[in-house]
């Protein structure tokens, strides 16, 4: 909060953590909202994890879109490009670059520019592809923004689509059970043909065994595949995406592999669900992540993950 008050910085937030002022810089370009999902849950997630954030809002909405009415939403489209031009005139450096949420294709084309820019050796780019979930593209989506996203992720280290997103990036149409850890190979390596080198799909479903899920990821350029699996709640939450591209990007930065991390995102997501249910929190409203975050703090004993 000083630096806004001293003028050093245009932008402060201030969640549920003091952000964490060591470690890696990641420049997040996000909404902002009420229901735990993308900054406000990105924000106190890699702060936790030692990682100083520094936000591009790129939307504003007064909730999320889902199970929620009228909701409003400002568009930032147009502050965007003068927003990243002072940060451009700063010279400043980013260790990661991780973006989400988009408000509209034109902001796919700025984000694009802003990863050209500031693209350095050795630095990490995540994109959590947002463009829907359980068979149909969000609210505030249209194949406009789709398309943009598909040029947007040529430029990423990995990618996080759910079910649904991997299918609509891949030209297909989503429906429940097409895409199964039986064939999630095919799905990763047609992912992968649109540029990244690491595609991670998450809440895979299992043809066999209905009580668990699926995270799997493919490194292109190892040809190696991994998957991690864990307990199935018959629930849905807002936000679990975010959670876990969020954890997943901190435990990278904080020197984890790949299948490592990946597997440390899907524990914490259930360990969110887990407690939010034991409180009687409201669905809509997201997972209780306040009461998780110092979960973040353990060091993992032993990693669930195998390959195939």
């Amino acid at each position: 909060p000083e630096y806004v008050q001293d003028g050093i910085a245009d932008l402060g937030i201030v969640g549920v953590n003091v952000i964490v002022e060591t470690g890696a810089n990641v420049s997040y370009l996000q909404k902002l909202g009420f229901g735990k999902c993308s900054l406000t849950v990105v924000i106190p997630i890699l702060s936790t994890m030692g990682i100083q954030v520094c936000p591009v809002p790129t939307a504003v909405l007064s909730t999320h879109t889902g199970e929620f009415e009228n909701y409003k939403f400002i568009d930032l489209t147009s502050y965007l490009t003068d927003y990243i031009n002072h940060w451009k005139s700063l010279n400043l450096h980013f260790d990661c670059i991780y973006t989400g949420f988009l408000g509209s294709p034109k902001q796919a084309e700025i984000i694009s520019d802003f990863i050209k820019y500031f693209k350095e050796d050795n630095q990490l780019v995540v994109i959590d592809p947002v463009l829907g979930d359980d068979g149909k593209l969000y609210s505030s989506i249209d194949n406009n923004m789709v398309k943009e996203m598909e040029k947007l992720i040529e430029y990423a280290d990995i990618i996080t689509p759910n079910p649904t997103e991997a299918c609509i990036l891949t030209g297909e149409n989503y429906k429940e059970g097409k895409l199964t850890i039986e064939n999630a190979k095919e799905y990763l390596s047609k992912l992968s043909l649109l540029g990244p080198s690491n595609v991670i799909i998450t809440s895979i479903a299992d043809r066999t065994n209905k009580k668990i899920g699926w995270v799997a990821a493919y490194d292109k350029k190892t040809n190696s595949f991994w998957k991690t699996s864990y307990k199935k709640v018959e629930v849905n939450y807002p936000g679990t995406g975010d959670i876990f591209t969020s954890v997943l990007t901190g435990s990278l930065l904080n020197g984890y592999s790949i299948p490592a991390s990946m597997d440390i995102a899907a524990k914490f997501v259930s360990y969110c669900i887990k407690i939010t249910m034991a409180h009687g929190y409201p669905t809509r409203d997201g997972v209780f992540l306040e009461k998780a975050l110092d979960k973040l703090l353990t060091t993992p004993q032993s990693f669930n993950y195998e390959a195939f």
